[in-house]
């Protein structure tokens, strides 16, 4: 393989989950030898992802996890040796040593999924960052790493040069799910009103998004209020505050009457709440279109599915997104950058060995999108 301009080393310092919800352990992994289509990056930065969080805390719903796992999936790397035929992104272009990256989880190619109906998000042969195995080979599969590993099979996409790494992180889950649900929810019009559930990292970028794209109304639901200031300054027309309206039934009644008892064309459920898909329906208009985001975690909830037939509402389920969304999430934000500060929606600067106060940060609402640096805080 060739290598870049530094020494790459024999081991990688890594925050790995041994147990869930206990302190992350830093390891000292092997750096692996690498595959036919493989990179390998330094990792520039980390962002914290909500997934990340529930991860941690033993309240995602992947299924049995095979501990121990280095989490994150938010990363921009550094390419620091290259596999055979690994010399070009996803999107064809040339990449060099020193490039910065985005990457995928690495999808197999040769399912029907990937082959036919052309989503390799549903491919259920996936090799998953944030999921993988720690000790086994190739090891580095995860962001809070000082380096990682890039599957052979990962979509990857340069990051232009206008777009700081923290963005691009950000936006290499945040924004490239916001981008595929806006995929799965087609044409909008000026004259909808689409209500956004949630104020988090995704709930904002759809913010923005819906903002560019010339949605006449949108009303975000969410808190706390610096949040939905932000909110606000992207496009918001209304928002509603979690902490005024405090159960679902009054979040429902708060849209029906911003919206003169009809309800919005469109909802879009961020918010990863336990009534989010219920109340989310409550707010949609007859006829209108309800995609749902946020929803993955291991809760149940009762709906009456007479009101998608009697109103026939659309109902459409979104989740991740390949490499053609990480393109365009990364040329969102290079055409955009004038009209949205993103810098807002970064927050506090963490190391490898403060990585729970982050989390925990995130949790309470202090953090909307914390940075890890590969780092020690005694480096």
């Amino acid at each position: 393989m060739t290598t870049f301009d530094v020494e790459v080393p024999k081991f990688s310092r890594a925050a790995v989950l041994t147990k869930f919800n206990e302190p992350l352990e830093i390891r000292n992994l092997p750096v692996p030898e690498l595959e036919h289509g493989a990179l390998l990056v330094k990792i520039e930065l980390a962002t914290i992802c909500g997934s990340d969080v529930h991860l941690w805390d033993g309240s995602n719903a992947a299924g049995n996890i095979d501990l121990p796992v280095i989490p994150g999936h938010e990363m921009v790397g550094r390419i620091v040796a290259f596999g055979e035929g690994a010399r070009t992104d996803t999107a064809g272009d040339h990449l060099e040593l020193g490039d910065r990256i985005v990457f995928t989880h690495g999808s197999c190619g040769r399912c029907h999924h990937c082959v036919v109906v052309g989503q390799p998000t549903l491919c259920q042969n996936r090799n998953w960052y944030i999921f993988s195995n720690c000790e086994r080979p190739p090891y580095l599969v995860g962001a809070f790493s000082e380096y990682c590993y890039v599957f052979p099979t990962s979509g990857r996409i340069k990051v232009p040069d206008d777009v700081k790494s923290e963005w691009a992180s950000a936006a290499s889950c945040a924004l490239r799910s916001v981008i595929t649900s806006f995929e799965r929810l087609g044409p909008v019009e000026p004259w909808e009103t689409m209500v956004i559930q949630g104020a988090g990292p995704l709930g904002l970028f759809a913010t923005a998004m819906a903002h560019h794209a010339g949605v006449g109304r949108i009303i975000v639901i969410g808190d706390p209020e610096e949040r939905l200031q932000l909110a606000r300054d992207w496009g918001a027309t209304d928002t509603i505050a979690v902490s005024e309206y405090r159960d679902a039934e009054s979040r429902v009644d708060a849209v029906r009457e911003l919206t003169e008892s009809n309800g919005a064309e469109i909802v879009m459920e961020f918010s990863g709440a336990r009534t989010g898909f219920s109340e989310g329906l409550g707010m949609v208009r007859i006829g209108g279109r309800f995609v749902v985001v946020g929803q993955v975690g291991k809760h149940s909830v009762e709906i009456n599915p007479t009101r998608i037939t009697r109103d026939q509402i659309s109902v459409l389920g979104s989740f991740s997104g390949g490499a053609a969304q990480y393109w365009k999430a990364l040329q969102f934000l290079s055409r955009t950058k004038d009209k949205f500060d993103f810098d807002r929606m970064l927050s506090g600067r963490y190391h490898l060995d403060e990585v729970e106060t982050a989390m925990k940060r995130m949790q309470s609402l202090e953090e909307i999108k914390p940075i890890l640096l590969p780092t020690l805080s005694t480096d």
